[in-house]
């Protein structure tokens, strides 16, 4: 099955050709976590991320191992039909891997603009006819909802979850991420569940954080426990509430760090 939304002669849209020279928070997210999907200039900027955050490395392992807890919390709850809005590049453990472990049936729909990610999702998932790659931004909800890929697998009157996994921290407040948030929110029917995490403000790094990301291809910005909640209005926050991403329903063996928020809300 086709990840791309390609054009007449096949290739993906212009505007989502890779360019080397410009750092993927995609790909960077990969250089944290030990993969091998990067270019030089992302792990030039991971390199100055990591020198204003030592921990960052920590931070994506804790951010992983909470989208693992958190998906199999709501394929436990029954829900069998996931997006994963901003996937980031394959790494071991993915949505549809873990769903499955519970949920056999479970089907994914994974989303990034980045076209890098959507090739090698699509290399990774060959013939997986319960999964799909959508190169898209998920800041336009119209054309996510109305891939092909999104409607072949995704039915709307069952259950979703909508996850928002590290990426809502890539777009700046004039880009109204509450909003896009509410957007998708509204798309799906009763049951349906949101997993967010979201990078911490803290002062005393924040800045060199957001200087490093600047060159990047998207932007970065820490935000408050308060704002992110407000980002879930219209939603029931499960327990234990918005916490750090070790605290959300630990399992033993987290990596403790105070750099991010975790949620999972249910409609």
């Amino acid at each position: 099955m086709s990840g791309w939304m390609e054009n007449a002669s096949g290739e993906p849209p212009a505007d989502m050709r890779a360019d080397p020279g410009i750092p993927s928070v995609a790909r960077m997210y990969d250089y944290f976590l030990g993969g091998k999907d990067n270019f030089a200039s992302d792990r030039k900027a991971a390199g100055e991320v990591t020198r204003a955050l030592p921990g960052v490395a920590d931070v994506a392992r804790a951010n992983r191992l909470f989208l693992r807890r958190a998906v199999r919390h709501v394929a436990g709850r029954g829900v069998g039909q996931f997006l994963d809005l901003g996937a980031g590049l394959p790494t071991q453990g993915n949505v549809h891997e873990i769903a499955r472990s519970v949920n056999p049936d479970a089907r994914v729909v994974y989303v990034d603009n980045d076209p890098v990610v959507a090739a090698h999702g699509r290399a990774l998932l060959g013939r997986d006819e319960g999964t799909a790659v959508v190169a898209a931004d998920l800041r336009d909800p119209e054309s996510v909802l109305g891939a092909p890929e999104v409607a072949e697998l995704i039915d709307f009157d069952r259950p979703v979850c909508v996850l928002f996994v590290a990426v809502l921290h890539f777009l700046a407040d004039e880009e109204d991420p509450a909003g896009l948030l509410a957007r998708y929110r509204d798309a799906v029917p009763p049951g349906s569940h949101v997993i967010v995490s979201h990078a911490a403000i803290e002062e005393r790094r924040n800045a060199g954080v957001s200087d490093a990301y600047r060159s990047a291809s998207a932007p970065f910005s820490a935000r408050t426990r308060e704002q992110v909640t407000a980002f879930l209005d219209g939603l029931t926050i499960v327990e234990p509430g918005v916490v750090r991403l070790h605290e959300w329903r630990p399992e033993g063996g987290e990596y403790v760090t105070d750099a991010g928020w975790t949620a999972v809300a249910r409609k």
